[in-house]
């Protein structure tokens, strides 16, 4: 499906696209290049869904590396899928909740494509936001890394207190890409590190981490409301 030029600036929130003004050049050139891609994953017009809410509501990031790379799953948020069947990475994701909360995994009842979460402040990220059908990680030398770390900056210098959680290795070098907005936060900063939920490294670390737990209790210690996981 063609796009209009410059469509994926607009369909931000307006709040982010004052805050992320100095990008829209670089998104431009993204979207020129990759928005007529057959095979683009996810379809060019839930490429930018991650920032249609006001990132003023913002108090976590979850930040991942990539869309799923099997047609139609992607919908533009970092884990959440579209529909049946669950990919791996989010029904181990499912799996720890379980876990942590003490119920079974069919009782979670949280959807698919994770809307719950945002509207409660969660942005659900990946670094690299597209890729092609059938080839995770296509576009990590695209130029992504740079919007997206602009944006996770920006929510950094506008709310100390945003809890950014970062799984896997990709999401990890915001440590040093963002070390000085990092730095900035202070002491305020919260940052939750952990192994990807993908079923390659779910076992080496992510499976009895507790991290929607550990989220909630940094949220907490700030005297913010604690998210529910199974909206």
């Amino acid at each position: 499906m063609a796009i209009l030029a410059g469509m994926w600036f607009q369909q931000m929130h307006p709040v982010w696209q004052q805050a992320l003004s100095g990008q829209e050049a670089l998104l431009n050139r993204l979207e020129q290049s990759l928005s007529q891609l057959p095979n683009l994953a996810p379809r060019p017009q839930l490429v930018m869904a991650a920032f249609a809410a006001d990132p003023s509501k913002v108090r976590v990031v979850i930040v991942g590396q990539d869309p799923y790379p099997t047609p139609g799953v992607a919908v533009g948020r970092s884990f959440a899928v579209s529909g049946l069947p669950v990919p791996a990475s989010l029904r181990n994701m499912f799996k720890e909740l379980a876990s942590e909360l003490a119920i079974e995994p069919t009782d979670v009842t949280t959807a698919l494509d994770l809307h719950g979460w945002q509207a409660q402040g969660v942005l659900l990220l990946n670094r690299h936001l597209t890729t092609l059908e059938g080839q995770a990680g296509a576009h990590f030398k695209e130029g992504w890394q740079a919007f997206t770390d602009a944006a996770i900056a920006h929510l950094l210098a506008a709310n100390p207190l945003t809890v950014l959680v970062l799984w896997g290795n990709q999401a990890q070098q915001l440590k040093k890409t963002l070390a000085q907005a990092i730095s900035d936060a202070g002491e305020r900063a919260m940052l939750i590190e952990g192994v990807h939920p993908s079923p390659l490294s779910a076992h080496r670390g992510f499976l009895g981490s507790k991290p929607f737990g550990t989220i909630n209790a940094a949220l907490q210690s700030v005297g913010q409301e604690p998210i529910n996981w199974l909206l």
